[in-house]
């Protein structure tokens, strides 16, 4: 089947149907390489009113910059996530960066390499229900060996922020006040990316329905701003160890534990307290200083 001919299709009943690869005005590919045991082309679909990308080999980095007049310095590189095999770019990726551009921050979404999967969408679906019917993430790996899993995305996002303050002058950023924001998997990375990225070193990070496993925290950890539902089947069972590791270190965290939300509620409406996270996201980026522009406007 073409896939002209499939897009044409009713929907599948997991959901997903395949689309055309949106045009990504701005897109900088990261020149990290490609994954050797790459199985299909990337390939993307639409599921929950969304728009997903998969098989992603090619990493980017895609700038939204505020308006001049309005710039703070700040940047956050945003990691969308769907659990190392999708990537969530629009609710979780484009509509984070579009909302911190317009309160004065640059943002960067960062598209990076993904597990291979199945070329077709069934296919894909039944590889995504055997990963969400083993264990939680929480519970897959201890901290060292999900760090070691990680090493092409933090790679990806190692480059993301080395380029950043390479054009820090151009795109009006404070090289010492870029931070991370990742949702479920892209958190875990923004954790591993904060804990084993080297020269990456995060100014701060946002952890939005990451699995909460304690690492050892170093004496020089970035402020931490963590949201959570308690109604989130994937991340909500097992406590909060990563807060009492940060708090434990002497390091700022802060945790927003939302009675429902469920998982991956990123920026879709809600008739949840949920929905608030990134209001108070924005409150403590004011709380540390990070929204006051360098002029002092």
């Amino acid at each position: 089947m073409t896939m002209s001919a499939a897009i044409d299709d009713a929907p599948a009943q997991h959901g997903m149907i395949p689309i055309a690869t949106p045009a990504q005005p701005g897109a900088i590919e990261l020149g990290t390489g490609r994954p050797s045991d790459a199985r299909a082309p990337e390939a993307w679909h639409s599921e929950y009113g969304s728009m997903f990308a998969r098989n992603v080999s090619v990493p980017t980095l895609t700038p939204f910059l505020p308006e001049p007049a309005t710039a703070t310095g700040t940047a956050v590189i945003v990691a969308p996530g769907g659990g190392f095999m999708s990537l969530s770019m629009e609710n979780e990726g484009w509509d984070v960066a579009r909302a911190l551009a317009d309160r004065g921050v640059a943002a960067f979404v960062l598209k990076y390499r993904l597990k291979p999967t199945a070329e077709g969408l069934d296919d894909f679906a039944v590889e995504l229900r055997t990963m969400l019917a083993g264990p939680r993430p929480s519970e897959r790996h201890d901290p060292a060996t999900a760090v070691r899993a990680l090493d092409s995305q933090i790679a990806d996002a190692r480059a993301a922020f080395a380029l950043v303050r390479s054009r820090s002058s151009e795109w009006r950023v404070d090289p010492e006040r870029i931070g991370m924001v990742g949702f479920s998997a892209g958190a875990m990375l923004t954790v591993a990316t904060t804990l084993a990225g080297e020269d990456a070193k995060p100014a701060f990070i946002g952890d939005i329905y990451g699995p909460l496993t304690a690492f050892e925290v170093p004496h020089d950890a970035p402020p931490l701003f963590i949201a959570l539902a308690a109604d989130d089947g994937l991340m909500a069972s097992g406590g909060f160890p990563l807060v009492e590791s940060w708090h434990a270190a002497g390091r700022p965290v802060e945790l927003h534990f939302y009675e429902k939300g469920g998982h991956g509620f990123g920026m879709y409406p809600k008739e949840t307290t949920s929905t608030d996270w990134f209001g108070s996201f924005v409150s403590w980026m004011r709380m540390h200083g990070l929204l006051e522009c360098p002029d002092g406007r």
